[in-house]
């Protein structure tokens, strides 16, 4: 059986005195094993980028970019095997996963403006005859810890713009689904990366905190759950590192009883189902204004969820695949059945869903709740399943109260013709990624990604432009060349 290892120093590595295994969640099979790196292997691939760091930090951005031009063509030229891969181990079906790539494929696209992107400013004559800029200067090592449910995208989020910047790269990808992340490794390298700029650890807790402890690593980039990312942010804080932690979501949509509902459940049925649900920015509660539109929403729901076809990666005529372990199938069920139990009503039950032909698989199907209250286990926990909630209330106010009280502030939305609530919701809600009549309201790779409140440990988001600041550090120099023969006085006062 195969085994998947790491990539330190742009070489191969199976170093490994433990493994796991690794599941097609089609068919609940385990297909692989994964090397599960020592902290002695982390520390190897550590000292690798730090190797790198003194050569590659002086390249010139625009032969930064021109690699980053190659790998975005050798990215293209590769979706398919990417994608087979992340629907092999991660679930997601064929089309899905292409789009995942194709997003993170954007990212590269901006990466590879990274000479415009770091000129810095510039100022003649700030005083007499001194002149002033700023210029940004990489960090030296930088670590990524991504998440199982975007093993391509995520990644993608992350090392493109921190090497472009002029830093080098440690991954930690998910020990759930990591043949995505060695490969990508593997295109980047075929694309001119120099060997230690981009190395890949696979781990588990001892792997991340080698990477949280080590003082060579002097910035990490987490995307995962909420608790994970507090201790992620907390433990990177406490060794001196910057830190982006990017955590947990209930996303919310707020219905409006002049909202075009056809065009409501067409956009629900993607943004609640697609990906099973196991996305961060999943649309898992819809929150409806007035009994006439929460009984819409049921009805043309219920009759649009009918036909929905979840199934393995390969048939492109499924809507969505399995959720990621037998584990994680338990919780979702088990969240469905505490809804019901405290008083919900399960309109539409995807509990027992078997897949002929994948009867092992990791399957649940699209389950429709309604009348679910905030103080239900379902609705205070993120199920990262393909579960929708309504959630029925009279006013506006009270919906967006409900939103503005909850822990979690990733993304929301708004379905409604009015412009002027679509304002003020957008105004007033406290959540940091806003759609209005957009369900899934991911930003654009020239745009940044993050959520508030508990969603988001740390001040700058991630890609986009925030991502440029957060993998480089400003310097300001301030300088003066005396004519000859001309020389200052003394002074005592604070420059002005």
């Amino acid at each position: 059986m195969e085994t998947i290892g790491h990539l330190i120093g742009g070489k191969p590595s199976q170093e490994s005195s433990r493994t796991q295994d690794v599941f097609n969640p089609a068919t609940g099979e385990v297909t692989k094993k994964v090397a599960i790196a020592s902290k002695e292997t982390v520390e190897e691939a550590i000292a690798a980028a730090q190797a790198a760091y003194p050569e590659w930090r002086n390249t010139p951005p625009m032969k930064r970019a021109r690699i980053m031009f190659r790998y975005k063509t050798l990215l293209e030229e590769n979706a398919d095997r990417i994608g087979e891969l992340v629907g092999g181990e991660h679930g997601k079906i064929c089309h899905d996963a292409a789009g995942e790539l194709q997003r993170g494929i954007e990212n590269v696209e901006y990466a590879c403006g990274a000479p415009e992107l770091l000129k810095g400013e510039y100022s003649k004559n700030v005083g007499p005859s001194i002149d002033s800029w700023s210029e940004f200067q990489p960090l030296g090592v930088v670590a990524g810890i991504t998440p199982f449910n975007f093993p391509a995208m995520v990644p993608l989020w992350m090392f493109p713009m921190a090497i472009v910047c002029g830093n080098t790269f440690v991954l930690k990808p998910s020990e759930r689904d990591p043949s995505a992340a060695l490969l990508l490794a593997e295109l980047l390298h075929e694309a001119g990366l120099p060997a230690g700029v981009f190395n890949v650890v696979n781990g588990d807790k001892v792997a991340v905190d080698t990477l949280l402890e080590d003082k060579r690593v002097k910035a990490v980039s987490f995307v995962g759950s909420t608790p994970i990312a507090e201790y992620i942010y907390q433990t990177a804080s406490k060794h001196g590192k910057r830190c982006q932690a990017l955590g947990g979501a209930k996303n919310h949509a707020i219905v409006m009883p002049d909202a075009d509902m056809d065009n409501v459940v067409s956009q629900l049925l993607g943004a609640a189902f697609g990906s099973s649900g196991e996305r961060c920015m999943a649309l898992s509660v819809a929150v409806t204004v007035g009994k006439a539109a929460g009984d819409a929403l049921i009805e043309k729901m219920s009759a649009a969820m009918a036909p929905l076809k979840v199934g393995e990666y390969s048939d492109a005529k499924n809507d969505f695949g399995p959720v990621i372990t037998k584990e994680h199938k338990d919780k979702v069920v088990g969240l469905i059945t505490s809804a019901e139990e405290q008083g919900a009503n399960v309109v539409v039950d995807g509990r027992q869903t078997v897949v002929k032909g994948y009867e092992n698989g990791f399957f649940v199907g699209a389950t429709l709740i309604d009348n679910v209250t905030p103080e239900m286990e379902s609705y205070q926990q993120e199920i990262f399943g393909p579960v929708l909630q309504v959630v029925r209330v009279d006013t506006m106010e009270e919906a967006m109260q409900l939103i503005n009280d909850h822990e979690y502030g990733n993304g929301t939305c708004i379905f409604t013709r009015d412009g002027e609530a679509a304002r003020y919701f957008s105004d007033h809600i406290e959540v940091g990624m806003v759609g209005i009549n957009v369900p899934l309201p991911v930003p654009v790779a020239y745009h940044s990604f993050g959520g508030w409140k508990r969603s988001l440990f740390g001040d700058l988001h991630a890609y986009g432009p925030d991502g440029v600041r957060f993998y480089t550090k400003r310097k300001t120099i301030t300088q003066r060349w005396p004519s000859a023969g001309v020389r200052e006085g003394k002074s005592f006062a604070f420059p002005s």
